[in-house]
């Protein structure tokens, strides 16, 4: 009865046992994480350590932000980006939904065309450069409607129309209209933190006013308005919902229809393209992260060569070689076959020496080697066959001697 191929017991069961490259053969299991993380030196570690603890840092803010809302909303102070009770986002949630499209404006105010169908709101701006109170002066002119808010709110009324436009601080808490203008059509009473007024006016038109001061001004420049208001919290988020302050705000920006533009550069709000739309937090954390795939790369990779010795190496003493040789023909046990090169090579430096020819006698090679300096025992070591263990030293010493070495 014929049997079949004899497989060696497991090969069965084993993935590729029949393959290619033979019965049985295994692939070398995959390394784990944890593996080649102990593989790694402490350094790489490290860094790579600190980068994955700044990314998980990052995102876990991130996901209690987005689940619980954080501490608080957030964003800088008079940005119609920031949810917080400070910001201006719900004015621009308002203006939207009343039909005044909205834009932010997230370069310099200089860099682009204004366009005079529109209004251009500065809340907390401390200041505008020359070329930007240019390009909004051009912008008033044509027809724009500016409206400042606020820090800066007097240099950029300044700046822009000419009119010396004073700030103090503390203001009315409440400001009822003076006049009958369109920024204040069917407003009663509006509601501050009198937090700042406008002790002088100038040129500009005084349009709320009440206890502590004038709350806001209405300047005319060309064909445009400007509308300046001392203290920005009646339009905050937690105060917009308050009196006629969502109505004051309705008015102020202009007839409906008419587009709105948040100036938000200031604010820190850079292009909304490429890298910088990044968030400033998370770029750093790339950063971190890219040094730390680099340390790993450099680390893990070849080096240009070995480290470079500091002193030259020397070549160990003849005695020391001498030695060490004697040492090794004594362990093969075959003397004379191993030390025949090396009479050889004594002899030739002898005979080169002496002055003799290559053929001379054993007599004259021993008379040769005592005028060398040779000891009668060296002497013989170089024509007699070497069996014993002194006669390999003696060889080596000849040789020695005869390279001008000492022994």
């Amino acid at each position: 009865m014929s049997r079949g191929p004899v497989r060696s017991p497991g090969a069965a069961g084993r993935p590729g046992g029949d393959g290619p490259a033979g019965a049985g053969a295994v692939a070398p299991p995959a390394r784990s994480f944890a593996a080649r993380w102990r593989g790694l030196r402490p350094g790489p570690r490290l860094v790579l350590g600190a980068a994955a603890a700044v990314v998980a840092l990052n995102a876990a803010l991130a996901g209690i932000e987005t689940v619980t809302g954080g501490s608080g909303p957030g964003g800088p102070r008079s940005s119609s980006y920031a949810t917080n009770g400070s910001g201006l986002a719900a004015l621009a949630r308002l203006l939207d939904d009343n039909g005044h499209p909205v834009t932010r404006l997230r370069t310099a105010l200089d860099r682009r065309a204004l366009d005079p169908a529109t209004t251009v709101v500065l809340a907390d701006v401390a200041g505008t450069t020359r070329a930007e109170a240019g390009a909004l002066q051009r912008f008033v002119r044509a027809g724009g409607r500016l409206v400042v808010a606020g820090d800066g709110a007097g240099e950029i009324v300044r700046a822009v129309v000419g009119t010396r436009l004073a700030v103090a601080p503390g203001g009315p808490t409440s400001a009822a209209p003076l006049v009958a203008v369109p920024e204040v059509a069917g407003v009663d009473r509006v509601v501050a933190d009198g937090l700042a007024s406008f002790p002088a006016t100038g040129a500009a038109l005084a349009v709320l006013n009440g206890p502590g001061g004038i709350l806001a001004v209405v300047a005319v420049l060309g064909s445009g308005r400007v509308v300046a208001l001392a203290d920005p919290t009646p339009w905050h988020n937690r105060r917009l919902g308050e009196a006629d302050n969502a109505a004051f705000a309705l008015r102020a920006v202009g007839e409906a229809g008419r587009p709105v533009a948040f100036a938000e550069a200031p604010h820190g709000y850079g292009p909304g393209t490429g890298f910088a739309a990044i968030p400033g937090e998370w770029r750093w954390a790339l950063g971190v992260a890219l040094a730390a795939v680099l340390t790993a790369m450099w680390a893990r990779g070849r080096r240009l060569g070995p480290a470079e010795e500091l002193d030259r190496a020397l070549a160990p003493p003849r005695r020391a070689y001498v030695d060490a040789m004697a040492s090794t023909l004594a362990r093969t046990g075959q003397r004379e076959q191993a030390m025949a090169p090396l009479q050889a090579a004594a002899r030739h430096r002898l005979v080169r020496r002496a002055g003799l020819p290559v053929d001379v006698g054993t007599d004259e090679l021993h008379r040769a080697a005592a005028a060398a300096g040779l000891s009668p025992d060296e002497s013989a070591a170089l024509v007699a066959p070497v069996v014993r263990d002194d006669q390999v030293v003696a060889a080596g010493r000849a040789l020695a001697r005869l390279e001008g070495a000492e022994p």
